[in-house]
């Protein structure tokens, strides 16, 4: 099991990769390390916060994709009928986009620090963009 440390805001994370139902998305996610950006709120999801890359294009296809992500489960939207984007589930989610509903390649699950993802959830909504930062420990 291959973990990744991630800094959201104030609050620190562990995530497991999902390789053996996501290899390709795992594989491209890792050749972005250490990945930094900012997360912002899902306009049209529920209770969830995204990361959005527009039209970039990481040659993938969908793999183990789903609608609906539990808490602590990564999302990643290879595009196509809406933007590349990252999306991290906090609480309940409909994954969906202007465009309608939407299915993401669930690639990390968070292992570690759960009982902060929804307050972390809560400070973007509320205070906006927040720093995240992925990276191999």
């Amino acid at each position: 099991m291959t973990l990744i440390d991630i800094t959201a805001g104030p609050f620190n994370f562990k995530a497991r990769f999902e390789d053996q139902s996501a290899a390709k998305t795992c594989a491209k996610f890792r050749s972005l390390l250490p990945y930094r950006e900012r997360i912002i709120h899902v306009r049209w999801s529920g209770e969830g916060c995204w990361i959005p890359l527009g039209e970039l294009d990481l040659g993938l296809g969908f793999e183990n994709h789903t609608s609906y992500p539990a808490p602590g489960q990564f999302l990643l939207y290879p595009g196509g009928i809406s933007e590349t984007e990252i999306l991290l589930a906090y609480g309940g989610v409909q994954f969906a986009s202007k465009m309608g509903q939407l299915a993401g390649n669930h690639f990390l699950t968070v292992v570690e620090g759960n009982e902060n993802l929804a307050a972390l959830g809560k400070m973007v909504l509320w205070q906006g963009a927040q720093a995240i930062e992925f990276k191999i420990p």
